[in-house]
């Protein structure tokens, strides 16, 4: 079996986009940057995000039964720092954005490049983690043309041939 730090030197040469999965509960809005985001199916339409079971914001998804996927553009890449806990200082994550919600209530962070709203559809153990597949209740895009912010490497950015 290959050991921890083979296998995250490995997956560091796989480039991903870097998204912000945000829920909604009793207590409030949370939200947590990952770059493991996939379509599943077309009909119905799913989505999938792997979430860290030792997480908090892995139990609200669990319990809420909602989760939106924000796919952020370039320029955002200390949106992407702050909700991956990078800014410890930084006690609300969404403290001066401009906030919408759709259908679950999740929040929609501003200016993203598209995002989706969804529905807990099923979860399937993986290891530390856990495959949470949404169904899209509801979507959509940033109208003005953007380029998606990247993670290669561990390095944040955009990235030419």
């Amino acid at each position: 079996m290959v050991n921890e730090q083979m296998f995250k030197q490995v997956m560091a040469q796989w480039a991903s986009g870097v998204s912000v999965v945000t829920t909604v509960s009793d207590t409030g809005w949370t939200g947590i940057t990952v770059s493991s985001f996939n379509s599943v199916s077309l009909r119905p339409p799913l989505v999938s995000i792997c979430i860290a079971t030792n997480l908090y914001t892995h139990d609200v998804i669990q319990q809420a039964g909602v989760f939106a996927v924000n796919v952020l553009s370039e320029g955002q890449i200390e949106v992407g720092k702050r909700f991956a806990g990078m800014y410890p200082d930084v006690e609300d994550r969404f403290a001066d954005m401009k906030i919408q919600t759709a259908e679950t209530g999740c929040p929609i962070l501003p200016d993203v490049m598209g995002w989706v709203d969804c529905r807990l559809w099923q979860e399937y153990p993986g290891g530390d983690h856990t495959i949470f597949v949404g169904e899209v209740v509801s979507g959509g895009i940033h109208a003005e043309a953007q380029e998606p912010l990247l993670y290669f490497n561990r390095k944040w950015g955009r990235f030419e041939g």
